[in-house]
């Protein structure tokens, strides 16, 4: 499917604006409500608009420690990259894992307490991943800009 510039408006709205009456994302983007609403469903039925979260405060969450751990395998098999994928996934810490080109096999974004925290994470979690040869963790000091909203 092609997106138009009505429907890019309505994607640009939603995922900044995600909790957004028909009414007002209609208004939004001079659009019928009836209109935007038929449109809403296409791009949700389409997979434009996987699904719609609500985006919590990390500091208030108590887990304010962004962690990123570039992570090394033993190896490249289809064996030793699923096993390690099925492992990681169950890490409740763990808010991203990107198999990535370069250096690293992997990069997790983990969050945590504090240093303490992140050292319990990693004797209990991340120490025991399968397939592992290297692991090198990197602390973010400060977010200095942080979005979801993808360009469209």
């Amino acid at each position: 499917m092609e997106l138009d510039t009505i429907d890019r408006r309505i994607l640009t709205v939603v995922q900044r604006k995600g909790r957004i009456s028909n009414a007002d994302l209609s208004e939004a983007v001079n659009l019928s409500p009836s209109a935007c609403h038929r449109r809403v469903q296409r791009l949700e039925k389409d997979g434009f608009i996987r699904d719609y979260v609500a985006l919590l405060d990390a500091r208030k969450m108590g887990v304010p420690t962004t962690v990123f751990v570039e992570i090394t395998l033993r190896g490249q098999a289809d064996a030793v990259l699923d096993a390690f994928e099925k492992a990681v996934a169950r890490i409740p810490d763990v808010l991203e894992c990107h198999l990535m080109a370069g250096t690293a096999d992997y990069l997790l974004k983990v969050v945590a307490e504090n240093t303490e925290d992140f050292a319990r994470i990693h004797r209990q979690y991340l120490a025991r991943l399968p397939g592992v040869a290297q692991m090198q963790s990197s602390f973010a000091l400060r977010t200095v800009f942080k979005t979801t909203a993808l360009p469209v």
